[in-house]
């Protein structure tokens, strides 16, 4: 795969959420890779900034590059393994804010279409009756305005660019998408606008439920 342009966010460096001797959650800003690509120039992540200060994080899951929000790493290997599994078992629960193109008809619905990587135009997804992965995603419209639909987005399944691919099969990209808004779309916004704001998880230590949130900043 070719290189892309690679430019990651330094203010703030790294914005930690929460921490304890467990897990520690950060807020992932837009424009920084999770983890690192295989370039030399695509080192600079999420992991490599965690690892700097805490060189026992380990990646649980991961957000798109343009994708801002939450993020929990596991501090040892115990509570990674558990936290691997709550996510494999769909134990947690994610909540995102979008900005699509258009105006929703529906107050909210559900989105059911399979996806497979699209290997000529990767990391590019789509949907694929024959060969895809099943993928869920709940909707709510929270606000519409101006051709504009502000949504809360719930994944029930996690596959890669789930959310951008189902939100354009509707008929409803999300503003500022490279991969799959048409052009009117993408220069609409100057970032990908969408947000994992929430992340529901039992704690790996003490069993309790914890919500975490960030806050949407557009």
């Amino acid at each position: 795969m070719a290189l892309f342009d690679y430019s990651p966010p330094l203010v703030p460096y790294l914005d930690i959420i929460y921490q304890d001797n467990d897990i520690v959650v950060v807020n992932k800003p837009s424009g920084l890779l999770s983890v690192p690509g295989k370039a030399l120039a695509h080192r600079d992540c999420l992991e490599y900034r965690i690892k700097l200060v805490l060189p026992t994080a380990r990646i649980v899951h991961r957000l798109d590059m343009a994708t801002s929000g939450v993020m929990v790493l596991a501090l040892h290997a115990e509570a990674h393994r558990q936290l691997n599994r709550q996510f494999q078992l769909r134990q947690t629960q994610k909540h995102y804010i979008a900005r699509v193109t258009g105006r929703i008809g529906a107050d909210q619905g559900t989105v059911c279409l399979p996806l497979i990587c699209d290997w000529p135009n990767r990391p590019k997804q789509k949907v694929c009756y024959q060969h895809g992965k099943a993928s869920v995603t709940h909707f709510k419209v929270l606000e519409r305005s101006d051709g504009v639909s502000r949504v809360l987005l719930t994944p029930v399944t996690g596959r890669s660019h789930q959310l951008r691919v189902h939100m354009q099969m509707i008929g409803h990209a999300i503003l500022g998408d490279k991969f799959y808004a048409n052009e009117a779309a993408f220069n609409a916004a100057d970032r990908l606008q969408l947000h994992a704001q929430t992340l529901t998880l039992t704690h790996p230590g003490n069993g309790t439920i914890n919500t975490f949130s960030v806050k949407c900043s557009f």
